[in-house]
């Protein structure tokens, strides 16, 4: 259908003549899509009919509670340009149809909706996609949470979420991808390229949108909504790095974010949302804030009125105010003020219309028909199934305790987490717990009703009694193996969700103290949307396998690890703390004066940077993770020992699978410049490749390095020094082979 399509059969309403005449104009009849000069020109002439009021209601986006006749009238009015959040597919479909055919110049509404890791199918948390590092995978399942949205009238996902995170109290944690610029980066793309595809006027295309922008994941006290510092120089190298591999990836949207960010409020901030965003790298898609964010600039006492708070996100670039309504009450009385001009408001509506050109809202995509809600798809539930198993990461495997033999007698199934629907799913979930299957199914189904013991031990996560501890004490005994299902239930982890201690909540501590004295082998299953601390816990058991919320086929895939049907490949894409006394701990960090040392003669040192009580390293280090298989790097070898400062270089190393399962291994670049005008850290991860490997064989895993690979920033400026690099091809951040290389002027 051509981009004026929706006019055809359509009575047409006062001004929406001359609107089509514009149209025809700009040559929009014909059946190939429109070159971005023909929609600028469809924009100026939708920008020269719009009242104020038509535009500040393009600004602003309202929660969809319900389509009353309030609601409808207001459309009818051009109050809003989005809604989100809430409506059956009917009323999109009712409310899309009365902004096209009944508002004065039919512009489109673009409805939003918070698919964070799926929709009908619900994939494991963005944390647990991470653990797969298989960027592939990733995009996969985000094109069928796109699939499966816009069927059901959705243009708009509030997704990737890619905060830099080094601190697990923070509950929205579960939501990005992690410590580490890189990962993260590789993961946001992956996701965006999978939200709108090739074009984002396809049928199963909808637009991204990249948040929180920016630095809401260094939260001071992991709280959220709460302050960051973040210097420029950080700032640039870590936090902003995923944004701008989003840019690159041509997302659509941005959102900004609640924190105060170096005395400026996020969505307030003109070095952010202009200079960087939109000078630097030339986004002309448009930003919208957070729940709120603009009137909430008054409490961050940086704006001291609604009037003020809207003209400083108006001018600062926040094209659209999420739910409240300072825009639409104060935009007109700026205006005539002269606080803020009419051309940042055209402006901010051009970016808004847009996208909805982009999207395709004015053409077929805006007529929306509602169809009865499908269910997942075969090759959802296998792709969801997959990366589940890749999300896996098996932490210990105490004398190979697992794979548990299929030919095992009984197991006992024990803890709170190994039937529950609803937190398996994660924070965020748009799908429905009758669609979850739990790994107490799948180990029924694989092993029989009668092999299978079941007892829960406790309520929920964080129930404290011990009254099922019997009975779980019981099915132990009379089990071979014993799987402990523990973690934290969704409801701990998400927004609002922030936890000032990192222990297993409730009695499970106690519950594996109990059921360990049965003396059977244990396996602890542990499902939640953070790093934990659960030091005594594994001292206790025999292995762990980390499961994350892993969605709707988590259950499967954990039974196909723990029988063998399945090898775990998960690596790590955060640091684990031993205690949260250790918090923030990441692996990228820069060296200390005095850096300490956990052997060797520096480790009875007590004047290094180091703790009394705890060892300064972490539980599990940044991008660790066992396989049933063992690994073995040697030989690094680099092609040169020099290379300029736009050079390039090779790296490779051979990779040896010496077990007896076949497999695959995560292989990881890491580099550190050893002397530079600032100190770099002590690791930077480069690069990272899945091998497979059966066993016995041996592969030689190459990467390519350029000089522009090891740039950083001094302030605004991106720059590459040369000097002396050391470099590892290895299985985590804390272990490899290593090299070195120089770059020279």
């Amino acid at each position: 259908m051509s981009s004026t399509g929706r006019f055809w059969n359509v009575p047409l309403r006062h001004g929406q003549a001359a609107l089509l005449a514009a149209f025809l104009a700009a040559g929009s009849l014909s059946l190939r899509a429109a070159t971005p000069a023909e929609t600028e020109r469809k924009i100026d002439a939708l920008l020269a009919k719009m009242t104020l009021q038509e535009k500040l209601g393009q600004m602003s986006q309202a929660v969809l509670r319900d389509l009353s006749d309030k609601t409808k009238e207001e459309i009818r009015q051009g109050r809003w340009g989005s809604l989100f959040g809430g409506g059956t597919p009917a009323e999109k479909a009712a409310a899309q149809r009365i902004a096209i055919r009944e508002s004065r110049l039919g512009i489109p509404l673009i409805f939003g909706q918070d698919v964070i890791h799926g929709y009908t199918t619900t994939f494991p948390i963005p944390l647990g996609q991470s653990a797969s590092w298989d960027p592939e995978l990733v995009r996969q399942a985000a094109h069928i949470a796109a699939r499966e949205s816009s069927a059901g009238g959705i243009q708009w996902t509030f997704s990737p979420m890619m905060d830099i995170a080094r601190d697990p109290r923070w509950g929205r944690i579960a939501e990005g991808f992690g410590e580490d610029p890189y990962v993260a980066s590789q993961m946001a793309a992956a996701m965006v390229r999978g939200y709108q595809g090739d074009s984002l006027e396809a049928a199963d295309s909808i637009a991204a949108c990249a948040k929180h922008y920016v630095g809401y994941g260094a939260t001071e006290g992991g709280r959220d909504y709460n302050t960051t510092w973040i210097p420029e120089n950080l700032l640039r190298d870590v936090f902003l790095a995923p944004f701008q591999a989003v840019r690159e990836a041509g997302v659509a949207t941005y959102m900004s974010a609640f924190n105060n960010l170096n005395g400026v409020p996020a969505s307030a901030n003109e070095f952010t949302l202009r200079q960087v965003l939109r000078d630097e790298w030339k986004f002309d898609g448009f930003v919208v804030s957070d729940y709120t964010a603009i009137a909430e600039l008054i409490p961050h006492g940086y704006a001291a009125d609604a009037k003020s708070a809207a003209q400083k996100g108006i001018v600062a670039g926040v094209n659209m105010e999420m739910v409240s309504t300072t825009y639409w009450d104060n935009g007109k009385a700026l205006i005539e003020g002269k606080q803020v001009d009419p051309k940042v408001v055209d402006q901010a509506v051009r970016e808004i219309l847009r996208i909805k050109f982009r999207l395709g809202l004015f053409d077929a995509k805006g007529q929306f028909s509602p169809a009865p809600a499908a269910a997942s798809t075969a090759d959802a539930l296998e792709t969801a199934k997959r990366l589940a198993a890749e999300s896996l990461v098996l932490l210990k495997n105490q004398n190979r305790t697992l794979p548990l033999a299929r030919s095992i007698g009984k197991v006992a199934v024990i803890g709170p987490l190994a039937d529950s629907a609803r937190d398996q799913l994660g924070t965020w979930a748009m799908g429905e717990p009758d669609t979850v299957r739990t790994p107490l199914a799948a180990l029924r189904q694989a092993l029989g009703e009668n092999r299978v013991l079941f007892a829960p031990g406790l309520k929920n996560s964080r129930d404290n009694s011990h009254d099922g501890f019997a009975a779980a004490v019981k099915a132990a005994r009379g089990a071979d193996a014993v799987l402990l299902f523990l973690g934290e239930e969704a409801s701990l982890s998400g927004e609002a969700s922030a936890r000032a201690y990192l222990d297993l909540p409730g009695a499970q501590e106690a519950l594996v103290n109990e059921v360990s004295q049965a003396g059977k082998p244990v396996i602890a299953v542990v499902l939640a949307g953070r790093p934990l601390t659960f030091h005594n816990v594994a001292e206790k058991v025999n292995a762990i396998l980390y499961a994350w919320h892993p969605g709707t086929m988590g259950g499967p895939a954990i039974a196909n690890a723990i029988l063998g049907d399945a090898v775990p490949s998960g690596k790590l894409p955060v640091t684990f703390p031993r205690t949260v006394g250790q918090v923030p701990i990441y692996y990228n960090h820069l060296n200390t004066g005095r850096p300490p040392a956990d052997s060797g003669p520096e480790a009875n040192n007590k004047f290094t940077s180091k703790y009394l009580d705890v060892s300064f390293t972490p539980e599990y280090p940044f991008g660790y993770g066992l396989s049933y298989t063992h690994f073995e790097y040697t030989s690094l070898r680099v092609s040169t020992p020099g290379m300029g400062l736009g050079g390039s270089l090779t790296i490779s190393a051979d990779v040896a699978n010496t077990g007896a399962v076949e497999a695959d291994e995560i292989v990881q670049l890491y580099t550190r410049q050893m002397t530079a005008s600032l100190a770099r850290p002590v690791r930077e991860l480069k690069g990272f490749r899945r091998v497979h490997l059966k066993p016995g064989e041996k592969q030689s895993v190459e990467f390519a390095l350029r000089g522009g690979d090891l740039a950083f920033h001094k302030g605004s400026q991106l720059v590459t020094e040369p000097g002396l690099f050391q470099v590892w091809i290895a299985p985590d951040s804390a272990a490899g082979t290593q090299g070195q290389f120089v770059v020279t002027p």
